[in-house]
């Protein structure tokens, strides 16, 4: 990178990967559900639903939205005058035109076919704008952007209340894009501020049939289906006819939202030449849980190479401890002050038991 760095004078490798110009349709699915929201209400039975839906103009009050429905460059102009002095850069993914906006593996999945850079938010939006009139630009992304730490004056104008809730507010940036489908654990509520977004939902059921990638080297932290919904291979991933059996889908324009509860699959396509996307993450849990995918890894390390017949009766142990819902089946045979971490957990209890976890990890590895 050049001391004044500009995404456009960087090197752009054409050859990554160029998709087959005859591909399949995209993918399609029955319409997500969807109301016709008042401006700035969510309502309580979507704050604290377990079903998607999509909530038109939610957000259509805000100034922002009302610079994108006047032009790119003005919601660009929009958000370059809230830039905080002297913030730290954020990082933009850069992808050669050939990607076509898929930011994804190389072929190998031993890399991938795009670069981050460090740099000032003003410089991304910039390149964003001189890159408007191009017919294949490099594909540019600056993704899960804390709001407050970079534009600190936007949420002044532009916010979401979530009675209840204390959510992270982030905001995404770019071109044309495509982000492979992936979860969050988090309950979501997507904004769309600028341009038009794409979204393809599946139930959380539908891991088998979305074949998923590497676990712990992912393109940008969450495990993603290997599937390119733009050209389905179906000899490769013939499961995935199922899973589109329970796809849905939406379009959305700038001042639309939609709600991703929490473990839901979801495929996102920014289809405009600058797109910009604010979203609400909260958990339904105390702040102190810690994250099951933690446990999950743990337990690959932990039961997965146990012989079959081992297996099954761990199984059979993490459905009474864990899965179970009746806590007295449990432990309701130990008094009270004696349950341990089989007793109803709080912060100081949860704080004891990740001690000792680590205590004992630490341990193993010393070994």
């Amino acid at each position: 990178m050049p001391a004044s760095p500009t995404l456009e004078r960087a090197p752009v490798d054409e050859q990554v990967l160029h998709r087959d110009e005859h591909a399949a349709a995209p993918v399609a699915g029955a319409a997500i559900p969807e109301i016709t929201a008042t401006p700035g209400v969510v309502p309580d039975a979507v704050l604290h639903g377990a079903s998607p839906v999509v909530l038109r103009g939610l957000v259509a009050h805000w100034p922002a939205v009302a610079a994108a429905r006047e032009s790119a460059r003005a919601a660009i102009a929009y958000l370059q005058g809230l830039e905080r002095p002297g913030a730290p850069p954020v990082t933009a993914t850069v992808g050669p035109p050939g990607i076509e906006g898929r930011f994804f593996y190389d072929d190998a999945l031993a890399g991938f076919n795009f670069r981050r850079e460090q740099v000032p938010l003003g410089v991304a939006l910039a390149t964003l704008r001189n890159y408007l009139g191009h017919e294949r630009p490099p594909a540019i992304y600056v993704a899960s952007t804390t709001v407050d730490t970079w534009l600190p004056g936007f949420r002044a104008g532009n916010d979401l209340a979530l009675p209840g809730q204390d959510p992270l507010a982030s905001i995404w940036i770019g071109n044309r894009s495509r982000i492979a489908a992936h979860q969050d654990l988090p309950e979501n509520i997507a904004c769309v501020v600028a341009g038009r977004r794409r979204v393809t939902l599946f139930p959380p059921q539908q891991l088998r049939n979305l074949y998923i990638g590497p676990l712990e080297f992912t393109p940008a932290g969450q495990p993603v289906s290997l599937v390119d919904f733009a050209a389905p291979d179906f000899a490769r991933f013939p499961r995935f006819a199922e899973a589109l059996r329970h796809a849905l889908c939406a379009d959305l324009g700038p001042g639309d939202a939609v709600f991703i509860p929490s473990m839901w699959w979801h495929h996102m396509e920014g289809m405009e030449a600058f797109n910009v996307l604010v979203n609400y993450w909260w958990r339904r849990v105390p702040a102190w849980m810690d994250n099951p995918v933690d446990a999950l890894m743990l337990a690959i390390a932990s039961v997965r190479g146990l012989p079959p017949h081992q297996r099954a009766l761990w199984q059979d142990v993490f459905d009474h401890y864990v899965f179970g819902e009746d806590a007295d089946a449990a432990a309701g045979h130990v008094p009270e002050p004696a349950r341990g971490v089989l007793g109803r957990l709080d912060e100081a209890r949860a704080r004891r038991l990740r001690a000792k976890l680590l205590q004992r990890l630490g341990q193993r590895g010393s070994r």
